[in-house]
Parts: structure tokens; sequence; C-alpha cells
């Protein structure tokens, strides 16, 4: 018989696991002895978070990044193939989502492999919430081109898209230059497209708001180097 495959959410950042992991999942991860993780040492500590008395050194951890050649990822599901559960963990949020390991889930699959999936915290999911913007009909474009020109056009079809359909447009950007796609969003949207703004997810310092782009440019928050979704809408 087959192993299955768990996914396993992760924080967002929150040192408090008990906030937004709940207890089921710490429960589900005490069974599992293979791993498919980003980061050995950060999946390891995370880990010890769920459970102290979980005993690392007899794990199995295979590592999914960028550094991972195609030709390895099959042997990842080895293990569950001859019967043991194995569990694929996040960096941040849930797997699978914005995240690498989707590849895996998709092999799991096509090799006949059960997949379930665990709740827990998705930065998307919980600032569309947060938003107040259309949650029926939403696409998650991921990060936006790093080369401004690029980056503008894409805003400026964005917002053609809210006005023609009245989806809600998500996207992110790496922490250091979200102050610089702010300015864009800015500069380029019409003052009454709706923008939302949604940093530090879970943590104490969450900032969860939705203004017109007008009102964002009377006063920008401070964004740099913090983990932040944006949400134009109407």
């Amino acid at each position: 018989m087959k192993g299955v495959l768990y996914l396993v959410p992760n924080t967002l950042g929150n040192p408090d696991t008990t906030c937004t992991i709940p207890a089921g999942v710490t429960e589900k991860v005490r069974g599992i002895r293979v791993y498919i993780v980003e980061n050995l040492r950060n999946a390891r500590r995370y880990l010890k978070k769920l459970d102290r008395e979980i005993d690392i050194d007899q794990l199995v951890f295979h590592e999914l990044n960028e550094h991972t050649s195609s030709e390895e990822i099959p042997t990842f599901l080895r293990e569950a193939m001859q019967g043991s559960d194995t569990a694929i963990i996040s960096e941040a949020g849930v797997p699978g989502v914005a995240d690498p390991g989707a590849v895996v889930v998709r092999l799991a699959h096509e090799l006949g492999i059960r997949v379930v999936p665990l709740t827990g915290p998705s930065s998307i999911l919980l600032s569309l919430m947060g938003s107040g913007l259309n949650g029926q009909m939403f696409t998650f474009h991921g990060y936006l081109p790093v080369k401004r020109p690029e980056r503008i056009r894409k805003i400026r079809e964005l917002e053609q898209e809210i006005r023609r359909k009245g989806e809600t447009q998500i996207f992110m950007e790496a922490p250091y230059r979200n102050d610089a796609l702010l300015t864009d969003i800015l500069e380029t949207c019409d003052p009454a497209t709706l923008l939302c703004i949604a940093a530090d997810i879970t943590l104490d310092s969450e900032f969860i708001h939705t203004r017109r782009v007008k009102e964002w440019k009377k006063k920008k928050p401070a964004l740099h180097k913090r983990p932040v979704i944006f949400l134009l809408g109407r």
C-alpha cells in the first residue's frame, strides 16, 4: 500500500504556532518521518516548534528549491511509493500555492499517491478576506515584472481587467522592492481604483487597509522589507 502525501502548512512568520497552525496538524506530523522542504534548517526548526519531542535526527528530508534538478524530484516520493507517509512543508503558508511543492503534488497524482492538504494560513486568501474586494472572482499573478516599463505595462493590464470583468487582481513583490512597486501603482492607476495593502499578515504589526489610489497618495505606508500582498479592485 502506498503512503499518503500530506501538505503541511507553515506560519507566515508568527513565532507562536498556536495562533495559526491547528492542533491537528501538530498531531499529524508526529507520525510522519519523510519531509520534502525548501530549506532544511528552517524546516527542522519549524518541526521543533510544533513539537519539541520530535526526534529530528530520525527524519528523512528532501530539499526542493531552485537548486533541485528535475531528475531528483521523482526520488522524493520513493518512500511514499513504498508505503511511508510523506509531507511537504512550504517556507511560509500552504504548500503548492505560489510554492515549488506543486510539482511534487502533480507527480503524486500521476503515481496514484493520495494527496491530503492540511488546513493552515495562506497570505493570499487572508489578504483577500480582509480586503473587502471581490471574493467571487479574483486572479493571483504572483510577482510582477522586475523591469519598470514592463511592470507599469502589467499594472495597466490588471486595471483593464478590473474594469472589464470586475475581478480582484492579486500580486506580490520581493520585500525590498515593495516601495518601488507601490510608487508605480499610485502613479499608474486611476485615482478611483481601490488598492488593498496587506502587510505582515498574522503578525503583531499586521496592516490590512483598502483605500482608493488617490487616498493612498496622501500618505504612503513604509513597506520596505515587509511581506506584502497587493490587491487591486473596484
